[in-house]
């Protein structure tokens, strides 16, 4: 019931006192479940997706070179879900790697859909990627297989995670069953990386769950300001490395000077065996080491394994033209 507050007694008030004109048009009602708060922000999930379409690219060069088949792995969405709804997503017989990340806390784990690890079996063990049958029990020659799989596959998701954080993911349990992963609550906040996978003639999705709790320290780290701040300062450091790496290539004219002499054409052309010239220079002075025409060091000449060398003694502190 409305109440009268202005003429200072109770009592219901006429039916057009509680109507606003215009109140409410356009005004979109959203639907808010706060037993499944939304815990990451779309800036973060945005770098998420960055961060994933990166691991996506190495996996599928390494799966390519190991399964030998075309193989194309791409990032289809990047969504926070309850951890059960998680569970839900995973399809039956799927093989579930659970690792851990320090220094993240916490465990996540990673889903490849069965299809898709069946087949990459398959043809590890020199098959041809044609699965008739899936056995969700795992012979232990299968099983050493699949946990090289994994922790390859982690590997490129510490390369991609790099420049955010110095992750050492490894991979701690198989699980055949996603109802026995018990890792987080329930109605824990999971984001849940979405990789759309096509191996051969076989497509299926690849699920990463990371926890709220494993991402909770490096939150702050996927803004987009220390991200892009991050990759411009990975992206100097290359080129600088790049650049280094150009210049220590470079070749480089180097002649040791031992002195100056002028004599006639006559005399250069009569020269024979045994003949000595004599130099403007002392011969106890410095030779004059000269990089590309340009005065760079002094040295002293003498033998080193057998073979003329010099020692420098002085490095010139600009390189002036040599007349």
């Amino acid at each position: 019931m409305l109440v009268n507050l202005q003429s200072g007694h109770d009592g219901p008030l006429p039916a057009s006192a509680g109507k606003r004109t215009g109140a409410g048009k356009g005004r979109k009602i959203k639907t808010y479940d706060f037993k499944n708060a939304m815990r990451f922000s779309q800036e973060q999930i945005r770098t998420l997706s960055r961060i994933h379409e990166n691991c996506a690219r190495l996996l599928t060069s390494y799966f390519s070179t190991q399964l030998r088949t075309f193989v194309q792995i791409s990032v289809s969405e990047v969504v926070q879900y309850s951890y059960e709804e998680f569970i839900a997503k995973v399809e039956k017989s799927s093989i579930l790697g659970v690792f851990k990340a320090p220094p993240l806390q916490g465990s996540m784990v990673m889903a490849i859909p069965p299809n898709i690890a069946y087949l990459m079996l398959d043809r590890l063990l020199g098959g041809q990627g044609r699965v008739s049958m899936l056995n969700s029990n795992l012979t232990d020659i299968e099983t050493a297989v699949i946990q090289r799989v994994f922790t390859r596959a982690l590997s490129s998701f510490q390369e991609a995670w790099s420049s955010v954080e110095k992750l050492s993911p490894e991979l701690t349990e198989l699980e055949v069953n996603p109802q026995f992963l018990t890792m987080v609550p329930p109605n824990e906040t999971v984001i849940v990386v979405s990789l759309h996978s096509i191996i051969d003639d076989a497509a299926g999705t690849i699920h990463i769950c990371l926890p709220h709790v494993a991402l909770e320290e490096v939150l702050p780290k996927l803004s987009a300001r220390h991200w892009l701040a991050t990759q411009k300062k990975a992206m100097e450091s290359h080129e600088a490395e790049a650049m280094e790496k150009k210049l220590k290539g470079t070749k480089l004219d180097v002649k040791a000077i031992l002195g100056r002499s002028t004599i006639e054409i006559s005399e250069f052309l009569q020269l024979k065996t045994g003949d000595v010239i004599r130099l403007d220079g002392n011969y106890h002075d410095p030779l004059t080491v000269l990089v590309d025409n340009k005065r760079k060091f002094l040295a002293q000449p003498g033998i080193s394994k057998g073979r003329a060398a010099v020692q420098v003694t002085h490095v010139m502190e600009e390189g002036d033209d040599f007349e």
